[in-house]
């Protein structure tokens, strides 16, 4: 009974070492170290692979190649989410529940934004959220309700201001 081979090793592994330092180029000469042996996988996708580009392209999107934006390794980029007071209005049964003549909204994860000067609030609301800004709490308050902004933000951003 003949015993079953498990596992084959890859044949770059095979070719190298003893007996075997030619890996299939025939002269010693100029063929000994890795480099001449290729890549595996997507070695070369490199700067001037220009062979490897249309697989690239169409595997993921014409954004593969080159650098997108600029940011230095100490600056931290603004994770907060955002969303605007004309977004809330238009959407207010998703994100809030009416009690008496008022919406309450619960935002916590979100700054409130004001993004269209001409846009007036036409709910009476009052919305729980990380932050907002000036212009935004002031339209909500004409409009008769307020913007809550976690305490939090507010601690953080006082000692941000100290240091």
């Amino acid at each position: 009974m003949a015993l079953k081979k498990t596992k084959k090793r890859r044949k770059s592994s095979r070719m190298h070492g003893r007996k075997q330092g030619t890996h299939g180029w025939g002269s010693r000469k100029k063929h000994k170290k890795s480099g001449h042996r290729g890549g595996k996988g997507m070695a070369g996708t490199g700067k001037r692979a220009d062979q490897k580009k249309t697989l690239m392209t169409k595997l993921y999107g014409h954004n593969y190649f080159g650098k997108q934006g600029i940011t230095s390794k100490k600056t931290e980029r603004d994770k907060r989410k955002r969303i605007n007071l004309k977004d809330i209005e238009l959407n207010i049964e998703k994100y809030g529940k009416k009690t008496g003549n008022s919406w309450h909204l619960d935002l916590p994860d979100y700054k409130i934004l004001d993004a269209e000067e001409d846009y007036n609030v036409k709910n009476k609301m009052i919305i729980k959220g990380m932050a907002a800004s000036a212009s935004a709490s002031e339209k909500v308050k004409k409009a008769g309700g307020e913007i809550v902004v976690s305490k939090k933000v507010n601690e953080n951003k006082k000692k941000a201001d100290e240091d």
